[in-house]
Order: structure tokens, then sequence, then C-alpha cells
């Protein structure tokens, strides 16, 4: 897939199957961090914080995945993501199955707190 233009070429672009799922997944993590803007960052649809890309979400042909941008985030939950967790910064779901919302929310105010504190360094 070539990178898409915008987040909702990018929704467009997917069939019914895989667009309701993440659509799902992106209205969870834009409740648990309003403050942060929807945008294209490394190819994939997601959110971004001052410019810089928070965190990103993708489809894919067997599953779709969320990408919290930190391998820290990722491990203060990693008891509750369980096999959830396929790679080091990566956590996947299989259509259908339900989101965990309130674990996606944790992991996003996880991330959310992280960003954050970096962005009062740089200051």
């Amino acid at each position: 897939m070539e990178k898409p233009k915008s987040v909702e070429a990018y929704f467009e672009s997917l069939p019914d199957v895989e667009r309701e799922p993440l659509q799902k997944l992106r209205e969870t993590i834009a409740s648990a961090a309003p403050e942060a803007d929807e945008g294209i960052t490394y190819s994939m649809p997601g959110f971004l914080l001052d410019g810089h890309g928070f965190v990103a979400y993708a489809a894919f042909k067997d599953h779709y995945s969320f990408f919290p941008m930190s391998s820290e985030a990722v491990e203060q939950h990693r008891e509750e993501l369980g096999s959830r967790v396929t790679g080091k910064g990566t956590i996947s779901f299989e259509y259908g199955r339900p989101l965990p919302t309130a674990l996606v929310k944790k992991v996003v105010r996880t991330r959310l707190a992280e960003a954050i504190a970096k962005r009062a360094k740089r200051k």
C-alpha cells in the first residue's frame, strides 16, 4: 500500500471488515488523548502531539495493530496485554474479537504521560 495522503483516505481504502474495528480503535485512542491531533505518522494513520508522532495504528490482512511508539508503555502493561504484544512496540488485535477498550486507553494514557514528560524536558 502506498503512503496515505490523509487518515480519511486511509480509511476509505479499507474493506469494511478492516475499517470497522480500526475505527473503534481510532475512537478509543482519541477519547483517551483528546489533546492529540490526527494525522499520518510513519506512513500510518495515528495521532500526533506537538507535531510529533504519538501513536499509530494500521490494518493488515489477518489482524490490526496499535503502535504506541514506546516500548516502555508496552512493557508497563505487558502482563495485561499478554499475547497481544507481537513485537517490541506492537500490540495486535484479531478481527472479529472485541477490542479491549479499557486496556487500550490505559496504554494511551501511559504513553501520553510519557510524551508530556518529554515535552517538559524540551522546554
